[in-house]
């Protein structure tokens, strides 16, 4: 008798945001078990998010203890067109997602970009998630790969912030890091998505983060995605990451400090990422609300 493969439940949470009209939505399947990456990749092109993450229990981690035991995941991510190695607000719906089955506490994933621990915290009733990133650097950009993004953006060089040099930063997934002079500059996005995802493709990045500073520890970002097939993600908590650590690395803020990036506001769709740097420790923390998004 052949045997027909019951279709995975699929949930749906927004990441940065504690409503649901808010921050970046995610799938979620917690039980991936046996399902093949082409049907990871048809189950996430459906449900339409920049992102959709897959869970399973390993069978067996190294260096687990009994503490670990049931939550510790593998994860997997894919965007409505390909896998990538790892995303920020699909790790914090998905914490978030546990957190209300399990309870809060401490979360491994086993990601393609290493281990990513995760708490959940209760604050007031309500749930929240910090990521931890893998080990980040940051590498110059090219002139050539400089003004390629720029001509796919259609940014003039000048409109770009000089404080605020351009760099490929990584902690989890690479991104080319633009800071635009003003908040102006940063609000119209009208970019060539095929000249941009080409050049994407080529860097290997995942997104861009541009950002306005807004003020000392304040920034404004917004996180072009042509690669995943989206023209802009919501709220991105990888690129987040990578900022942080570019931010740090290039002397822009305290080496102990706690960042506030708002994202999403010019999409009707807004979102706050925190994002702790320690002197201690060269990962960086992200951090934010999550909730479930009503089918």
């Amino acid at each position: 008798m052949n045997s027909v493969r019951k279709t995975p439940d699929v949930l749906r949470y927004t990441a940065f945001s504690d409503d649901p009209e808010g921050g970046n939505p995610a799938g979620i399947v917690l039980d991936a078990t046996g399902l093949s990456d082409e049907e990871m990749l048809a189950i996430a092109a459906e449900v339409g998010y920049s992102e959709s993450a897959f869970l399973t229990a390993p069978s067996e981690r190294a260096g687990s203890g009994a503490s670990d035991a049931g939550r510790a995941y593998t994860i997997r991510y894919f965007s409505p067109k390909a896998e990538v190695p790892f995303c920020g607000h699909a790790t914090v719906a998905t914490a978030v997602a546990l957190g209300e089955r399990i309870g809060p506490g401490d979360l491994v994933f086993t990601t393609q970009a290493g281990t990513v621990p995760v708490t959940v915290t209760r604050e007031g009733g309500a749930l929240r998630a910090t990521l931890t990133s893998v080990e980040p650097h940051i590498e110059e950009v090219a002139a050539e790969d400089l003004a390629e993004a720029l001509a796919a953006l259609d940014w003039p060089a000048g409109d770009l912030d000089p404080t605020l040099p351009p760099r490929i930063a990584f902690a989890g997934a690479r991104h080319l890091i633009l800071a635009a002079a003003t908040r102006e500059r940063l609000a119209h996005l009208a970019y060539d998505f095929a000249r941009l995802e080409a050049l994407m493709h080529r860097l290997n990045l995942t997104t861009l983060q541009l950002v306005w500073r807004a003020s000392a520890e304040v920034f404004h970002v917004r996180g072009p995605f042509p690669v995943g097939g989206v023209v802009e993600d919501p709220a991105t908590g990888a690129a987040a990451a990578a900022f942080g650590a570019y931010a740090r690395e290039l002397g822009l803020v305290p080496e102990a400090t706690v960042l506030t990036l708002h994202q999403g506001e010019d999409m009707g769709r807004p979102g706050v990422l925190t994002v702790e740097l320690r002197a201690s420790d060269r990962r960086i923390r992200v951090s934010g609300a999550g909730t479930r998004i009503p089918a």
